[in-house]
């Protein structure tokens, strides 16, 4: 699937003649420090990261002036969201002391059916699960939302109609459930910044990198949101494709972890997410390889599978294995099977609620991808 990028071709036309914006990330952070009117950003686990991800947008992603912006806009919106949980958390330190009893993180690679389970369970009242305007806006400003709903309704719109096709790929919208991966974006990990950007050496990097402290922020930032919507008693629900290359980390932090772990036939898993990225990084920059996303994307995807095969293998958390034609074949059998792995009632509200929630979630049936568009072979 391609779209039609016409208004994306006129911005970048329009932004030639404008002097670039700066991706140096000692001015970068000079320039937050000036606007949140502090000595330096808080913390330093993720400096090296950050400095890398920097060098790497500078040389390797082959950004347009549009994507040179937005590569800023989302530095500049990490490091200030930073200053501000600082602040946050210095004014209410009663979010340290928000539970996170038992979640359940849902594991397994893109594309692999995480996004309709985890849907599924945001039907279900008792559990509590993040919003796409919390990942992209991850730290509130208090109790209430009305201004970071806005905002991502405002990124949201925006991106949807520079690309249309990463909304047919994974539709979603301000108030819908998504995966936390701007929590991780948080701690500069990999996540997102790899399907949006092409840099291969920060992703290289984080390989050496001690994830320990980027669960931890995530942690942090799950009290926060839970604090900032009045939550105490839910059952959080995690999920994001780059868990299964984290799990040690989320279990030492999330000692007694749920995890459900999600697969598909390999040759879809691959193609779906590397059209995915293909579309995603598109809107940044104009020099995108299919054969070389083709590759990345096999590669990451099987480098995921072992690193959450090898933390299972060891640490032997609670587990429920989940096939993607399982849930297409039988979702309420799957759910019945599932809930009583979690030891929780499944009633007829909630299913009800899933059912409706099947009934509208048409809108990614548009999606066609083809493994051979990507320089692979089924071998």
């Amino acid at each position: 699937m391609t779209a039609d990028l016409r208004l994306l071709a006129l911005a970048n036309r329009a932004l030639e003649r404008v002097p670039p914006v700066s991706l140096d990330p000692e001015e970068i952070e000079r320039f937050v420090t000036r606007r949140e009117q502090v000595a330096e950003v808080p913390g330093g686990h993720w400096r090296e990261a950050y400095v890398q991800l920097c060098a790497d947008l500078e040389q390797n992603a082959g950004l347009t002036p549009l994507g040179r912006i937005m590569a800023n806009g989302q530095l500049v919106g990490i490091l200030r969201a930073r200053c501000r949980a600082e602040r946050l958390l210095a004014r209410h330190p009663e979010i340290h002391a928000q539970p996170i009893e038992r979640p359940i993180i849902i594991m397994g690679p893109m594309r692999s059916g995480s996004t309709r389970l985890q849907r599924l369970l945001a039907c279900d009242p008792r559990l509590g699960w993040t919003r796409l305007y919390e990942t992209l806006f991850p730290v509130p400003s208090g109790r209430g939302d009305r201004k970071r709903i806005a905002a991502a309704a405002a990124v949201h719109a925006t991106l949807r109609t520079l690309n249309p096709a990463v909304q047919r790929i994974h539709p979603s919208g301000p108030l819908r459930p998504d995966e936390e991966f701007g929590f991780l974006s948080f701690a500069f990990h990999s996540g997102q910044f790899a399907v949006q950007w092409d840099v291969p050496r920060f992703v290289e990097a984080e390989k050496r990198r001690d994830l320990l402290p980027v669960a931890r922020e995530l942690a942090t930032l799950l009290k926060m949101n839970a604090w900032a919507r009045g939550e105490r008693a839910r059952v959080p629900v995690l999920k994001c494709p780059a868990y299964s290359g984290m799990a040690d980390a989320l279990l030492e932090v999330f000692p007694d972890a749920r995890l459900v772990s999600l697969s598909r036939d390999p040759v879809k898993v691959v193609a779906s997410s590397a059209s995915l990225v293909f579309e995603q990084r598109r809107i940044h920059s104009d020099s995108v390889d299919r054969a070389e996303i083709g590759r990345e994307w096999l590669h990451r995807t099987a480098e995921r599978h072992a690193a959450l095969a090898d933390t299972r293998r060891r640490r032997r958390p609670p587990d429920f294995d989940l096939h993607y034609d399982e849930l297409s074949a039988d979702w309420a059998g799957v759910m019945h099977r599932l809930y009583r792995f979690l030891e929780l009632p499944l009633n007829r509200p909630v299913m009800e609620a899933m059912e409706r929630y099947l009934g509208q979630a048409k809108a990614h049936e548009g999606h066609r991808y083809r493994l051979e568009d990507y320089g692979l072979d089924e071998g």
